[in-house]
């Protein structure tokens, strides 16, 4: 039977994006190919416990909430994520992905919100930014920008004109947690009156680094 590698599945609220403050079921599958400069979660790398689709679905069912994010790593990675995605709608949960975006988006369950965190050059990873995803943007995605510095956040702002991004979808940008200063990125936002959704990593507010929140 097809199994998926799981670092942890938790009950929290979820702390970025549309569905911030909502208790949330994540899923955090184990794996990614990037190694972003600010990444906070490293554990999710490796290691992990093989889970059958059926068992992630009683553990997520068990929770008894409506929302669920599928978390990673990078869970698109993973083989039978697509599969685990359509199956958490079909249980009636609404369902979020929390992808790099640096994969194909194209085979998500139309049902499913993908957020999909675009990777600034203060990553160390913009290279791996696969940009035909932003074709298939429908109104109930979000594109993610973490920016670490001025130049990120210059970056940023200049990739959304281009391929108006603000014109597909709900975008967001947040500081680097402990990085770049929230009032510092919040006054540039202003001052450019930009069509964007500033954000802050409400789960880290309330309990930091913490590994299960």
């Amino acid at each position: 039977m097809e199994t998926l590698r799981i670092t942890e599945i938790f009950r929290s609220l979820q702390g970025e994006a549309r569905q911030v403050g909502w208790p949330t079921v994540f899923v955090r599958l184990t794996g990614c190919p990037l190694r972003c400069g600010w990444c906070d979660t490293t554990y999710a790398f490796t290691g992990g416990e093989a889970w059958t689709r059926e068992a992630i679905l009683a553990e997520v069912a068990g929770h008894g909430v409506e929302h669920v994010t599928v978390s990673g790593g990078e869970p698109l990675a993973q083989r039978g994520c697509l599969e685990l995605l359509g199956e958490l709608c079909d249980a009636g949960h609404r369902v979020s992905l929390e992808t790099s975006g640096a994969l194909d988006i194209t085979g998500v369950d139309p049902r499913v919100e993908r957020v999909i965190d675009l990777k600034a050059p203060g990553s160390g990873e913009a290279h791996q930014n696969r940009w035909a995803n932003l074709e298939d943007l429908r109104p109930a995605d979000q594109v993610k920008f973490v920016l670490a510095d001025r130049a990120d956040y210059e970056w940023a702002r200049d990739v959304v004109a281009e391929h108006g991004l603000d014109r597909r979808c709900e975008v967001l940008f947040s500081p680097v947690h402990e990085g770049l200063a929230a009032q510092e990125l919040a006054d540039w936002i202003v001052t450019d009156a930009l069509p964007v959704r500033f954000q802050v990593q409400l789960h880290k507010l309330l309990w930091g680094d913490e590994a299960g929140r």
